[in-house]
């Protein structure tokens, strides 16, 4: 009997053995440490820095194409992008001759009827990577990629906003291009980027885009109270207001009103107060965007958006990129000064109205 429990005690202290000694030679788990990222004296991450957003991932994502594309589809479609961007950059020929009236229909200003060399465009290079998958647009929900469909306010809203002027100087009678949204010959039926006076395709934000064409850089300046985004495109300078109540609903401003806080180690900004010149995407007024920016290491910042406008979609829409840090330097744009093109488009048009009186008078 005692030889039994013996042995039985024996095989229970082998067994016990056993499995710690397998537990000692079994590795353990590794703890990940987070990146480390720069941060301020009062604790918060340091976001400053100057970003450059460009990216040949889209908005809204292409018929047909995962929502993460595979490495070796991102390397041939980048690559097709550069051979394009290779051939298109070649300098143009001095003897050719001029494009047939309206254009020639292939790529370009107006049909190519004159414009950029590709050479001065920098539409990007490379697909945005963000938790290491490379993404084919920006919008992450729908989870289609896709912006969410108009409202029926939405869509009687835009038909009226292609006579809308972008001045508040009132309209008379006698004003040229009345009622004729691709007038050119007055300057305050253009949109706001022909003026000069706001960058196009939404690239001040809020959302702040890629523009896909070129002046990709934005810069951030932060203190404990206030926080400067300057985008390299036209001259816009949002300012963020730390912890702060939004100004009143009759206060309206062209790139909204923007107060922001810190959530954890995200900066989240909050815009309201919106003026119906800007209209992101045919939006109302009411429209409110939500920008998350995180500093995810020290080189990168994931910025995150989240648009509302019940009167403009069916539902809320959220996109999210990749902001890389860069130490190229940021140009003055100098639109304003060296803006002809309108100026002689003014010129043209008064030229005209000439030439048409004095035909009449005959």
């Amino acid at each position: 009997m005692r030889a039994r429990i013996l042995f039985a005690a024996a095989a229970l202290v082998g067994a016990m053995t056993a499995s710690l000694i397998a537990q000692a030679q079994k590795p353990a788990a590794k703890s990940i440490a987070k990146p480390s990222i720069p941060r301020l004296a009062d604790g918060h991450p340091d976001l400053q820095g100057t970003y450059d957003l460009a990216t040949l991932t889209p908005v809204e994502r292409p018929a047909n194409m995962p929502a993460v594309l595979s490495d070796e589809q991102a390397k041939k479609l980048e690559s097709g992008v550069a051979t394009v961007l290779k051939i298109t950059s070649a300098p143009a020929k001095a003897d050719r001759s001029a494009p047939p009236k309206g254009g020639d229909g292939s790529t370009g200003a107006a049909g190519n009827v004159g414009g950029y060399n590709t050479f001065w465009l920098d539409p990007g290079s490379a697909y945005t990577v963000v938790n290491g998958e490379k993404r084919s647009s920006l919008i992450v929900d729908p989870a289609d990629g896709k912006v969410p469909p108009y409202t029926a306010a939405a869509r009687a809203r835009l038909a009226a906003a292609r006579t809308q002027r972008t001045s508040d100087e009132p309209q008379r009678e006698n004003d040229p291009g009345l009622g004729d949204p691709n007038s050119y010959s007055d300057p305050e039926v253009r949109t706001l980027s022909d003026r000069c006076l706001l960058g196009f395709g939404s690239t001040s934000g809020p959302p702040a885009l890629p523009n896909y064409f070129y002046n990709n850089l934005h810069q951030i300046v932060q203190t404990k109270d206030t926080v400067m985004i300057l985008t390299e495109m036209v001259h816009d300078a949002r300012i963020v207001r730390m912890n702060a109540p939004h100004l009143p609903a009759n206060i309206r401003r062209w790139m909204g009103d923007s107060v922001g806080r810190w959530d954890g180690d995200t900066l989240v900004v909050d815009t309201t107060n919106f003026t119906d010149k800007t209209r992101f995407r045919n939006a109302s007024e009411n429209l409110h965007v939500v920008e998350r920016f995180t500093r995810v290491d020290a080189n990168n910042l994931l910025y995150r958006f989240t648009i509302e406008d019940p009167a403009t979609w069916d539902r809320p829409w959220t996109g999210e990129y990749v902001w890389p840090i860069t130490k190229e330097p940021m140009y003055e744009y100098a639109c304003h000064e060296n803006n002809y093109a309108l100026e002689g488009i003014l010129r043209g048009a008064r030229f005209r109205e000439a030439q048409d009186a004095a035909k009449n008078k005959k």
